[in-house]
């Protein structure tokens, strides 16, 4: 699997088009499953730390338990509506899934689990150049990026 650093090495451009989604907002949204397969929602912040996508759980949360238990994950990074007078000026959303990866206690302030994103699927949707079509841009690992356009 890849992690963030091998998925930036391997698009650049497509990283960075997404990681500044993923810096501009503070509040995401990540699914796990729960111990039955069906599917959890939970608020969730992330970070990068020495060029890896990281996230955490605080001690004893049903999210940690869920990722220790099926490492499976998506996350959300919901974004702002298309500005009306340029909607090709919309940064768009973005979407990434993988495996968390257990990384050891958080040290510091806050108590809990760290865990490392590797990686199987990104996607960022926006609007095209002109705004009249939707663009999905997505990166399956061992794929690698490809882009649909919607009318």
């Amino acid at each position: 699997m890849a992690g963030w650093k091998q998925f930036e090495a391997d698009e650049p451009a497509f990283a960075a088009r997404v990681r500044a989604l993923l810096d501009a907002h503070r509040h995401k949204t990540i699914a796990t499953l729960r111990a039955d397969g069906s599917p959890r929602i939970s608020g969730i912040e992330t970070a990068f730390d020495s060029g890896e996508l990281t996230f955490g759980s605080m001690p004893n949360s049903r999210k940690g338990a869920d990722l220790r238990r099926d490492p499976r994950f998506a996350l959300h990074v919901a974004s702002a509506d298309p500005p009306e007078d340029t909607p090709a000026d919309w940064g768009g959303d973005a979407k990434v899934a993988g495996r968390a990866v257990w990384a050891g206690e958080l040290d510091g302030e806050v108590e809990g689990d760290a865990f490392r994103a590797d990686l199987t699927e990104v996607v960022l949707t926006a609007l095209n150049e002109a705004g009249d079509a939707l663009r999905v841009d997505f990166w399956h690992e061992g794929r690698g990026l490809r882009r649909i356009e919607r009318a």
